[in-house]
């Protein structure tokens, strides 16, 4: 059980880390078009921080189940890193650069390591599969409004 703590702990940290050197700009957020259905701004960080501990604990899941990741292939410790980078670089395309063609690209990519994350997930924990789900369905959700967003903004100085 400690072990679990601590690679969950750590986990989370380290999802959580974009949000401390990337910080939301939110002026700038105001200043982009978007659409009716866009969630409150507030919601993100609520959001995340939820997604953030359920794939922490899947992480964590999967990681006491393989003995440190021992007896794990490459191609999920390679997926979770790909979608962990992809994860960390949205905030830094999305607010840093202020790219939105980025940013939407890089949600894409999240999407698809995610499913792909699942997949890999299931011979070790279909628990731990589960868990990623959510992650799943915001990360489509948020693909959908970059694009939107970007789409909206097209013609603007910041889209790119």
């Amino acid at each position: 059980m400690f072990t679990f703590i601590i690679v969950f702990l750590i986990t989370y940290a380290l999802f959580s880390i974009s949000g401390v050197l990337f910080p939301t700009d939110l002026p700038y957020y105001a200043t982009l078009k978007k659409p009716s259905w866009n969630p409150p701004a507030k919601l993100f960080g609520i959001a995340w921080a939820i997604l953030y501990a359920l794939i922490s604990a899947s992480v964590a899941i999967v990681y006491t189940k393989t003995d440190g990741f021992q007896e794990m292939t490459n191609s999920y410790v390679l997926i979770l890193l790909i979608n962990y980078l992809a994860n960390q670089a949205f905030t830094f395309f999305e607010f840093k650069l202020k790219n939105l063609q980025l940013a939407f690209l890089d949600t894409a990519i999240v999407a698809l390591t995610t499913f792909l994350l699942i997949y890999a997930t299931i011979p070790y924990s279909k628990l731990a599969a589960w868990l990623l789900i959510p992650y799943l369905l915001w990360s489509c959700f948020a693909t959908l409004l970059a694009w939107t967003i970007y789409q909206l903004n097209k013609t603007a100085k910041h889209a790119y």
